[in-house]
């Protein structure tokens, strides 16, 4: 198999933000239906069974008009700390989000993997570009009023 970096969108985001605060945006489906996939896409949620090995089903509303309907599984969850999901419909992927702590925040890893090099290839350019309105969307989720307990100097709490 070739290595996972040939077939991989790898991107990150620091969030000022503890890792606690980032994860609860990533382990409730109300919240996670409101930053899931690229700008434009709305979501309904119909299972979110937030375990390994528990099933998440969901329809991405497009801004195209048009519904797609995602199922994953969650593989590996770590709180606070690794959310992992395989995506098995449609593109099959593994996704893994790691969070680390950093000085002012959290730095967001992300890591979308595909099965060869030549599936990754054909859709590159549209995953580089839905990752990265992805983790802008997390991080206006996990910022938004409310949800987000900063003090006042921008630090997490």
């Amino acid at each position: 198999m070739e290595p996972s970096a040939n077939r991989s969108d790898i991107r990150s985001l620091g969030i000022p933000a503890t890792a606690a605060q980032v994860f609860a945006a990533m382990a409730d489906p109300a919240r996670i239906a409101r930053w899931w996939g690229p700008d434009g896409f709305r979501n309904t949620i119909h299972e979110f069974d937030f375990r390994p090995g528990g099933a998440w089903r969901l329809t991405m509303h497009g801004p195209d008009g048009k519904d797609y309907a995602n199922e994953s599984r969650f593989t590996r969850i770590v709180p606070d700390a690794l959310f992992e999901i395989e995506h098995l419909t449609g593109h099959h992927f593994f996704l893994t989000i790691e969070l680390r702590p950093v000085d002012r925040g959290t730095q967001v890893h992300w890591q979308q993997t595909f099965d060869t090099v030549e599936h990754y290839q054909g859709i590159a350019e549209f995953v580089a570009a839905a990752n990265a309105q992805n983790l802008q969307r997390l991080a206006a989720e996990v910022l938004r009023p409310g949800e987000a307990s900063l003090q006042t100097s921008g630090k997490p709490t």
